[in-house]
């Protein structure tokens, strides 16, 4: 891909709900651009972008993937995204770096919640985009009813630029409403034929929108509109290009990827109509010498800089990071800094990716993509740059894990490799991390969801021959008093020689606020237990506090006073008033010991419609709704109140009960009393283990 210039670059994300045909109309791209000599299929696992072994064997694109093509002396980067939502994190990777999208709409299927997903992150991020109408060589299909759900969702601004030719239920051709043009596929692509009889009255108020959106795009074109003329054929695609580029025009194409129809005229569009990096507002990034923001200008002739969008993490390969150049040029002389991490990096090879494929190059210009392997402190996010211009980029933000679920090696002895792979994978994947909760004991990966949580176990198996299993996590419960007690410790050992001796007395109390974990309080007069003794008899409690007398969880908001006892001048030692603060600790089973659990404030948001399904399975969780409040946009957010213990796969309850469109947070409140149902099973429970 010689002399391409910048202005000859598109980078397109491919985006859209999930088995709509993203990955195979990215095949029949790459074949008619001549750069594999057969289409793949998902069924047998040969496409280019979905290389790993989680993909071929789950039939599902998982990562994001490149997929670099030349099409009329221009390159287009294809980036094939995962359409589940479990690996929405990829879909952010590629629409940070990306110029234009694609989503790609079911023609039997039609709006679904992927397309609006896709749409909501394109309009985050600015994003021109194309809808293209794929699968038409289905049973059932019907363009205009899709097309109508568009254009009901989302305004006039949907128009367009093709409508298909059917004969019954078989996909011959369409009309370029654009061109007036009818189009025919053959074995060799297409050819023009006669608009079909009957057609022209069925797309003249289609051709009639897309005449007055050019038309809307300046006061000349308005003008001459309003006085009959017809638009020049330049006059038509500046103004289409500029109204994709503005977000007022969002083009409609239509094809059959498996069929590999209409893949050729989506590039054609993408050509034409898509911007390339310098026509999209500029990006500004932190000149870290005077802390000040400034733009940086996309051209080749600028210092050079770059954001790392993503990370490949191969065990035999090593990582390779991926980056956008977004000024200036990176060659193999290039001395690399990486401002994020305030350190210089060692440039091998460059490559080009292509799927799992890596083709060395000598330089990636601005607006381009490339990828470089084994940086040493690079990270996905960070930006690369020089010394005589250090600028950085804002870093990602991702969405908060929604699901947590403690792990365990599957066989004895692989737990260091288990976490050395698992490290490893969140250099490849920001969306999930590893917790080290010391207090449930427990080794915890969060993540979008179950089957975002299942794919990395399998990678972790796969890449670093070491599997893992799942288990629920242990809930932080925590114990507490009712009512005080007094307790006496005495500890009284005699083996010849030297004995052990130490008495207490305490009194525990409830502070009534389980926030506040233990207050000792020393109300020892005339030295019954000499001073160098009280400490150990705090620490003694102390310790004991960490394991519950009903259930084993920590003992909180209680006061410990120590107001009494007797020594030994030469059996006493703090050993031995530590174990008699054991025995004193033991005896607050008297105290009326209950058992408290997390309580989450959640912020639900859904659409209008799910509220009441919503409201109901808060309530079954035993929570409390403390308000409702809409949002806009046929959204409501609900504010409720909620055990931890019965929100712990939320995550995938709520997607299922709102077809993936419900969203929600959690945040922990307070500690409050468990019914007395749950604790007796709860206790149960834990006198098993």
């Amino acid at each position: 891909m010689d002399n391409i210039t910048t202005k000859d670059i598109r980078n397109i994300a491919i985006v859209g709900h999930g088995n709509e045909g993203k990955t195979i109309l990215t095949e029949s791209m790459l074949f008619n651009a001549g750069v594999t000599d057969r289409l793949g299929r998902i069924e047998d696992g040969t496409t280019v972008t979905d290389y790993d072994p989680e993909e071929t064997k789950r039939q599902i694109s998982i990562s994001a993937a490149l997929a670099p093509l030349k099409w009329n002396k221009h390159k287009i980067n294809l980036i094939d995204v995962p359409g589940y939502f479990d690996f929405v994190g990829e879909m952010i990777q590629a629409l940070r770096v990306a110029d234009g999208a694609i989503i790609v709409v079911g023609a039997v299927s039609g709006l679904s919640v992927g397309t609006e997903k896709a749409w909501d992150y394109c309009d985050k991020y600015n994003i021109p985009r194309m809808l293209f109408i794929n699968q038409m060589d289905r049973e059932h299909v019907d363009f205009m009813k899709v097309l109508n759900e568009l254009q009901d969702e989302y305004g006039p601004s949907v128009a367009p630029f093709q409508v298909p030719i059917m004969d019954g239920e078989e996909f011959k051709g369409y009309i370029d409403l654009v061109e007036m043009k009818a189009k025919e596929f053959t074995a060799n692509g297409v050819k023009d034929i006669p608009i079909p009889d009957g057609m022209e009255s069925e797309i003249e108020s289609e051709r009639t929108m897309l005449i007055e959106a050019v038309a809307e795009t300046s006061e000349e074109l308005m003008e001459k509109y309003f006085e009959g003329e017809e638009f020049t054929k330049d006059e038509m695609n500046n103004a289409l290009k500029q109204g994709v580029l503005d977000g007022e025009i969002i083009p409609v194409l239509c094809g059959s990827a498996v069929e590999n129809k209409g893949a050729n005229a989506l590039m054609d569009a993408i050509v034409n109509y898509m911007p390339n990096v310098i026509e999209r507002p500029a990006v500004t990034a932190i000149d870290i010498k005077s802390d000040e923001e400034k733009e940086i200008m996309a051209d080749s002739s600028e210092p050079f800089s770059a954001f790392v969008f993503k990370t490949v993490v191969d065990p035999f390969v090593g990582k390779l990071s991926l980056f956008k150049v977004m000024s200036g040029e990176l060659n193999t002389d290039t001395n690399l800094y990486n401002s994020n991490k305030e350190s210089s990096e060692k440039l091998g090879a460059i490559y080009m990716m292509r799927g799992k494929k890596q083709i060395q190059v000598n330089k990636v210009t601005t607006g381009d993509i490339g990828a470089v392997a084994k940086l040493q402190h690079t990270e996905t996010g960070d930006t690369l740059c020089t010394r005589d211009n250090i600028v950085k980029f804002d870093e990602y933000v991702f969405p908060e894990p929604a699901i947590s679920l403690a792990i365990e090696a599957e066989k004895e002895g692989e737990e260091d490799r288990v976490m050395i792979g698992l490290n490893r994978l969140t250099e490849e994947d920001p969306t999930f991390s590893i917790i080290q909760d010391a207090e449930i004991g427990q080794t915890l990966i969060a993540g979008v969801g179950e089957l975002h949580l299942e794919v990395l176990a399998n990678k972790v198996k796969s890449k670093f021959g070491s599997g893992l299993t799942f288990k629920e996590p242990r809930l932080p419960y925590r114990e507490t008093i009712r009512k005080p007690v007094k307790a006496e410790g005495r500890h009284r050992k005699q083996t010849g020689g030297h004995g052990q001796f130490g008495h207490i007395w305490v009194d525990f109390e409830p502070i009534g606020d389980v926030d506040i974990p233990f207050e000792f309080v020393d109300k020892i007069v005339g030295g019954v237990v000499p001073r160098q003794y009280i400490p150990a008899v705090e620490k003694g409690l102390e310790e004991c506090l960490k394991k519950g007398v009903l259930a084993g969880y920590p003992m909180v908001g209680i006061r410990a006073t120590l107001y009494d006892g007797s020594y030994h001048s030469v059996d006493s030692s703090e050993m031995a008033f530590r174990a008699a603060a054991t025995l004193a600790y033991r005896q607050l089973i008297e105290g009326d010991p209950i058992l408290l659990e997390p309580i989450l404030k959640a912020e639900v948001v859904v659409p209008d419609e799910y509220m009441g399904d919503i409201i109901g399975d808060l309530n079954r969780r035993r929570g409390r709704i403390l308000g409702m409040e809409p949002i806009g946009g046929g959204l409501q957010k609900i504010e409720a109140e909620v055990p931890q213990a019965e929100v712990a796969r939320y995550a995938t309850d709520l997607r299922s009960m709102t077809q993936a469109r419900g969203e929600f947070k959690l945040e922990f409140v307070r500690y409050e009393e468990v019914p007395g149902n749950i604790s007796a099973k709860i206790v149960e429970e834990s006198k098993k283990e």
